[in-house]
């Protein structure tokens, strides 16, 4: 009956300690992204878009203005 108590034991202490360190990565990953300005938001993946040349100077100030509301 011990056996089966230790074993439970052991796997919760196993659960605890995954979410601690995937926690931990997710935290560490957000910042990063924040940091590395990686980050993208609405606005800056418009002016991507125009920079490469697939959408027209209407259409981005068309979008842009949509975004503004």
């Amino acid at each position: 009956m011990m056996w089966g108590t230790g074993t439970f034991a052991g796997l919760m202490m196993f659960l605890f300690w995954g979410m601690i360190i995937a926690g931990l990565v997710l935290v560490v990953r957000g910042y990063s992204d924040r940091r590395s300005g990686t980050e993208k938001t609405a606005l800056g993946i418009l002016r991507e878009r125009y920079a490469k040349g697939e959408i027209s100077p209407e259409d981005f100030q068309r979008m842009r203005d949509e975004l503004h509301g």
